[in-house]
């Protein structure tokens, strides 16, 4: 799916509601101490094909996540058979430590458009996607510590950047990049005949809440005491514009603090060019430490 069709399958709407909103109260399951259950509500805004996923704005879960537009899992099929784009829901989202989904869906009633447009980064919308092997332009970024760095800072490193934004918290979104990337470095550290010219890098495309201070903070549930060539960083918005256009990366900041995104990771070689490109979440560490060690002895 294109940039622009994503666009427009993220537009905003507005509820209308015909009873008090439900509070999104966490529950533990006594089946597994790991799992929490959220009772919620949201818009359908698309269903994609196969039927295993919905794509859902859904208000905030208080002190779990903030309202979103995400693709989730569904897990009976069953239950969304019928259901259609501007449909109000209500749903129990779990989460356990690798994976989440939601259960009990119910339909409640419609939406009314608004046409309120989705509050996007403005830039190139249309840039032919990037391909291993090009070139990757140099982009300015904002480090945990306060400083500008860039893209160029690494050459003669293989280096490994992903997206994340730190309030996102389902566990196969944000976190598992977190979780991967800190295996893959694991990997690579624990490699004695590796390269050491690698640099992992985790970047924020929520500038405005994750600034340096959040950023140090959140770093330390992946890297722990241990920042070695794993630096964590925010790219402002006029960057994001540009860079996400070439690397398929797909993202909305809509009214009220809302975003959607996709999932996206590269690798690039000692000279700046696309090395790999991994799409989406089922990619695992091993794969990423193969491709950094593979990047890091081009010459």
């Amino acid at each position: 799916m294109n940039l622009i069709k994503w666009i427009a399958a993220l537009s905003l709407a507005a509820l209308v509601v015909g009873c008090d909103k439900p509070e999104a109260k966490p529950q533990r399951s006594d089946a597994n101490a790991g799992e929490q259950t959220f009772d919620t509500r949201g818009v359908v805004r698309s269903v994609p094909e196969g039927g295993r996923t919905l794509v859902v704005r859904h208000e905030e879960i208080p002190n779990y996540m903030p309202k979103m537009t995400m693709e989730l899992n569904v897990r009976d099929t069953n239950e969304i058979a019928g259901l259609e784009r501007d449909d109000e829901i209500t749903f129990q989202l779990v989460a356990t430590k690798d994976t989440h989904w939601i259960q009990n869906i119910k339909r409640i009633g419609r939406v009314i458009e608004t046409n309120a447009p989705v509050v996007t980064s403005p830039g190139r919308q249309l840039t032919k996607e990037l391909e291993p092997g090009d070139a990757l332009s140099d982009y300015e970024l904002l480090a945990e510590d306060g400083r500008p760095v860039r893209f160029s800072d690494f050459r003669g490193k293989a280096v490994a950047f992903t997206f994340i934004f730190s309030r996102c918290p389902l566990p196969d979104f944000c976190p598992r990049m977190g979780n991967n990337f800190a295996a893959a470095r694991e990997l690579v550290l624990t490699n004695t005949s590796a390269p050491t010219n690698w640099q992992f890098i985790s970047i924020s495309f929520d500038p405005e809440y994750d600034t340096p201070a959040a950023l140090r903070s959140y770093a330390r549930f992946y890297r722990h005491d241990n920042a070695d060539r794993w630096l964590f960083t925010a790219a402002p918005l006029k960057v994001l514009a540009t860079l996400a256009p070439e690397l398929g990366l797909m993202f909305a900041r809509e009214e009220g603090g809302s975003i959607s995104h996709n999932l996206r990771t590269v690798v690039l070689d000692t000279k700046g060019r696309i090395h790999r490109q991994f799409d989406g979440n089922q990619w695992t560490a091993d794969a990423l430490a193969t491709a950094m060690l593979e990047a890091a002895v081009v010459r």
